[in-house]
């Protein structure tokens, strides 16, 4: 698998199961004391957006060399850490997500005048803006597999190649279905078109990802800033 031909890499073995076990901790413990309406309304949390603020090793967790070296090498030396998400698939609260291209980013300020940024939104107290092509076709994204991805969970599914079209979705293609193992992580480049099902009825897996999104700039068009920017290569 190629991330310039196919949009994607599987990078196998980048957490160990015990590692995993720690980050769930962790991760489950603070967003336990965050702030309620992160929740459902069956109290079940499916999702944060704000990461970086919610969880202190959001900033730390992903600094391992493995993952430095592929950024550098992709993004340059230069690039950065601009948002990290949190999913999950709880046993008896799953969800499904249609067809679609990461095309929003998280900004300072949405509402400045601009031909290249678009459709404002405010997402969890944070403005958010669709990105133009310049800007998505030099982001990387990381989701790190925190459980094993099976038929069971709802895996992600991808139409390999479709990054290189515009933001348009064309479904037209080979349809692979993702599986992975517990510390596997997967590149993923914004505009390769994705999806997920719901995962089976009666399962008892989880299905929790880390996604974290990285740009290969600091400087934004238009007098745009990213709401958060980390250097990967700090040293």
């Amino acid at each position: 698998m190629s991330l310039d031909t196919d949009g994607y890499a599987l990078a196998p073995g980048l957490y160990s199961a015990s590692e995993c076990a720690e980050l769930i901790a962790s991760l489950e413990k603070s967003l336990n004391a965050a702030d309620p309406a992160i929740r459902g309304g069956d109290g079940a949390i499916y999702a944060a957006r704000n990461l970086l603020s919610l969880w202190t090793q959001a900033r730390t967790f992903w600094r391992i060399a493995p993952v430095r070296a592929f950024l550098t090498a992709h993004l340059g030396p230069s690039c950065g850490l601009v948002r990290v998400l949190y999913f999950d698939k709880p046993p008896g609260n799953s969800w499904a997500l249609p067809w679609h291209k990461d095309l929003t980013v998280a900004v300072r300020d949405n509402a400045l005048t601009s031909t290249r940024f678009s459709k404002p939104t405010t997402k969890s107290g944070v403005p958010h803006v669709e990105a133009p092509l310049e800007v998505l076709r030099r982001m990387l994204t990381l989701r790190v597999h925190l459980d094993e991805v099976t038929d069971e969970n709802g895996p992600l599914k991808v139409l390999p190649g479709s990054h290189h079209t515009d933001k348009t979705l064309d479904l037209r293609g080979e349809v692979r279905v993702l599986h992975a193992a517990a510390g596997a992580g997967l590149w993923m480049r914004p505009l390769l078109a994705h999806c997920s099902n719901r995962s089976s009825e009666g399962t008892t897996r989880h299905r929790r990802i880390i996604h974290l999104e990285f740009a290969a700039d600091e400087t934004l068009p238009d007098g745009y800033s990213w709401y958060t920017w980390e250097r990967v290569n700090k040293d």
